[in-house]
């Protein structure tokens, strides 16, 4: 059952980057700087411009909206079902059991505020949409973290899954620094380091 259910998890996050490039090609353009420009700009339209309402040149998103919205849903699914799982690994001794619980504490919050960023449209709810974003990243890296430490005390798993969870624990913390004290985006240049970021952290 278990392997079946993690099966669900990894098709779910292989979804993410094939739901959001077909976003991406469904995407009627505009940027916050140009609204007239045509398509998708990689490093200058962030990922939640996909899930609008409307398009900075006014007219509806509907087909990038719904794939985007399937996609990042499905993605936080599977991490709250994953982090459900994965203390079980863990429980052969009280200190592995404590960070196994508090890392998936924080990875179900992670899970549950990726699905509020999908449900939450910029345009619309823009105050829940940016606490979501913000909040999905920080428990996510705390997560991370907890799991990379439980790894490499854990005396029958490889170290190299620890490194795995290091690697990526620090550049969520890179993403974490960059989302609240990197370049604004009311520069060009500020917007396509955000924007740039958040692509290399949400594919990674």
């Amino acid at each position: 059952m278990k392997h079946k259910l993690l099966t669900i998890i990894m098709a779910a996050c292989l979804l993410f980057p094939i739901l959001t490039t077909l976003a991406m090609l469904f995407y009627p353009g505009g940027t916050r700087s140009n609204p007239d420009m045509q398509g998708y700009r990689f490093f200058e339209n962030f990922f939640s411009e996909l899930g609008l309402t409307q398009s900075y040149a006014g007219g509806p998103q509907t087909a990038s909206l719904i794939l985007f919205t399937l996609a990042l849903a499905l993605a936080g699914a599977a991490l709250v079902l994953y982090y459900c799982l994965a203390p079980s690994i863990f429980w052969t001794k009280t200190s592995l059991k404590m960070l196994s619980l508090a890392g998936s504490f924080f990875g179900i919050i992670a899970g549950l505020s990726y699905i509020g960023v999908a449900f939450t449209p910029a345009d619309v709810y823009l105050a829940p949409h940016a606490l979501f974003v913000q909040l999905a990243f920080v428990t996510y890296f705390v997560a991370v973290s907890l799991y990379a430490a439980a790894i490499f005390i854990h005396p029958g798993f490889p170290n190299k899954f620890g490194w795995v969870n290091l690697s990526f624990g620090i550049l969520l913390g890179f993403y974490v620094w960059l989302l609240f004290y990197g370049p604004g985006t009311a520069t060009q240049s500020g917007l396509i380091i955000q924007v740039t970021g958040q692509k290399l952290i949400a594919y990674a």
